[in-house]
């Protein structure tokens, strides 16, 4: 549950990064929510609870817990260093994707598990 969450949460990150910046080409009044820092952090900020609770589960594996780490620094970093304001999307884009991959390996890990 948690993961999967995480990973359609990290997906629509990804989506608002990478497409909604073509889209607002075509229709200027979304060019609003594609300059939208606000919605950058909203976005961080409800990742942190799901990454806290997969971080907490007892035997995760070391990779898995690296990934999710990384994946949320780099979130984390795109959306509030204002000094790396110029790779803000890079950022985002890497850490959402890194993000999903540590929550895909965690999901995988628990479910052979049983649990």
């Amino acid at each position: 549950m948690i993961d999967g969450s995480a990973i359609t949460l990290s997906s629509l990150c990804l989506i608002h990064c990478l497409f909604l910046p073509l889209i607002s080409a075509a229709l200027p009044i979304a060019g609003a929510w594609a300059e939208a820092e606000w919605l950058h952090k909203a976005f961080v900020a409800a990742a942190l609870p799901f990454s806290l609770t997969a971080l907490m589960t007892r035997k995760i594996e070391v990779g898995a817990a690296t990934m999710i780490m990384i994946g949320f620094a780099l979130l984390a970093c795109g959306a509030f260093v204002e000094a790396w304001h110029d790779y803000e999307t890079a950022l985002i884009v890497a850490g959402g994707l890194i993000l999903a991959a540590g929550h895909a390996w965690r999901f995988v890990q628990v479910n052979q598990r049983g649990h």
